[in-house]
């Protein structure tokens, strides 16, 4: 059995429209070899029907990482609330790795999550954390509880809390409807933010996860570059030059915006300060300059340029404007962003006449092709930096499709709604809680004498 990743998609916007139709997660291709771990249905100590089962959220997103099996609960020969409740040689009879397992119960300030994760071959808690949150928050805790598990047994952060946006275009060509949309990676929880008869595109992320920028052709049908405030819902104007105004590209502390402007003729990379609005230029060639985005220490931006007669990935310093090219390999190479890390370059690569998402190792040099479809662009990479979200073609509709960095994990998310595109994976989580101390003991299990929090 070959699961695969969700990626975790989260809502945390004020909006105005109503839920649009659902995203589905489609498997491809998962890992071989999976870890086997049984989440077991969580107690509920609470007044009358848990509102929303936590166990499914955890299940669906481990089964979905492609990194694991999930045991059936119709499977389960038992099933625990607390480690001394667990028999650890039904599970290892049903060669299962790991357990989850837990309760929750109601609280003076809302629900409280508790919830373990025992090695079942060593008989030990990897991990035991208790959480509170509301009721509205459930999914939330799912994901958190998700991203521990992941956390502790890969050695990657976990990004199931993390979240997504997209646009989704309806209707004929002669009267098209833009919506700017963020949804949960299982599909649930599709919300607009905005909507439009004009395109829009671009779409970014501000570094904390409050604002986003984009451009947008709604003012004389003319592109401009806006930033929102998610939790207001204010919207600014950034920019009104003539020609082109796009792609616009926050700094890591958010203070200034890298965008694409041929106010003075060709495009170029400038960048603007958001407090002073004082705008300087980056670039100067007579090719075509575009699509930056910086490095994380905000020293530096990569960007496509056709200056050596093909578009190619390059870099300027911004201390002293030095430019090195980054790739030689294929004719075609463009929409560039670093790892985090910077050890790696993920880009649109054609081969064959055909365009692909591709990742680049900048210390070995070696080019990967990640993906198999055609058409493929705008890749976002995932904070934790293990995966990444790009659009494509499936049957003549535009539709989302993800990729591990290695290429082992591979989905789709195709809408009922219209094509899909121009992917942007949030900076950060959604919510983090805050972990409780747990003094709780387990007593009279080998191996458990004695409790390890996360």
């Amino acid at each position: 059995m070959k699961p695969v990743l969700a990626i975790i998609l989260f809502l945390s916007v004020v909006v105005s429209f109503p839920a649009r139709s659902e995203l589905r997660i489609e498997v491809t291709k998962g890992v071989d070899n999976a870890v086997r771990v049984a989440v077991v249905p969580f107690g509920w100590r609470g007044r009358g029907r848990l509102p929303q089962e936590v166990t499914a959220v955890i299940n669906a997103d481990l089964k979905l990482s492609g990194r694991f099996y999930t045991l059936p609960v119709e499977q389960m020969l038992s099933l625990p609330r607390h480690a001394g409740e667990v028999f650890f040689r039904d599970w290892r009879l049903l060669n299962i790795d790991y357990l989850v397992i837990g309760n929750l119960k109601t609280v003076v300030n809302g629900i409280e999550l508790h919830f373990e994760l025992l090695n079942v071959y060593k008989q030990s808690v990897d991990a035991s954390v208790t959480i509170v949150g509301n009721e509205l928050e459930l999914r939330d805790m799912g994901h958190y509880v998700s991203d521990v598990v992941f956390e502790k047994l890969t050695g990657i952060e976990g990004a199931f809390s993390t979240q997504i946006m997209y646009i989704t275009v309806t209707g004929p060509d002669d009267n098209r409807l833009f919506r700017l949309n963020v949804a949960d990676a299982d599909g649930h929880r599709v919300t607009t933010i905005m909507e439009s008869e004009e395109p829009m595109l671009s779409v970014t992320w501000s570094p904390d996860g409050n604002k986003i920028a984009y451009v947008s052709f709604e003012k004389d049908s003319r592109p401009a570059i806006y930033i929102q405030d998610l939790v207001s819902g204010r919207k600014q104007q950034i920019t009104d030059f003539s020609g082109l105004n796009s792609a616009p590209a926050f700094s890591p502390d958010g203070k200034q915006l890298a965008i694409v402007l041929s106010k003075d003729g060709n495009p170029e990379i400038y960048i603007l300060d958001l407090d002073t609005r004082r705008l300087r230029r980056i670039t100067h060639h007579y090719g075509i300059d575009t699509e930056p985005s910086w490095t994380a220490d905000g020293e530096a931006i990569i960007f496509t340029s056709n200056r050596g007669g093909k578009p190619q990935i390059y870099q300027i310093r911004l201390r002293d404007f030095q430019i090195e090219r980054l790739t030689f390999e294929g004719d075609y190479n463009a929409k560039a962003s670093l790892l985090s890390d910077g050890s790696g370059l993920v880009m649109v690569h054609r081969r064959n006449g055909v365009f692909h998402i591709s990742y680049l190792d900048l210390k070995t040099g070696r080019l990967n092709v990640l993906t198999e479809t055609e058409l493929d662009e705008s890749p976002s990479v995932a904070p934790n930096g293990s995966m990444l979200i790009y659009a494509t073609l499936l049957n003549d509709r535009g539709i989302l499709a993800a990729v591990s960095i290695d290429g082992g994990v591979k989905f789709n998310l195709p809408s009922s709604e219209g094509d899909v595109r121009e992917p942007a994976w949030s900076p950060k989580k959604r919510r983090i809680f805050n972990p409780i101390p747990d003094s709780r003991s387990i007593q009279g299990l080998p191996g458990l004498s004695k409790r390890e929090t996360n």
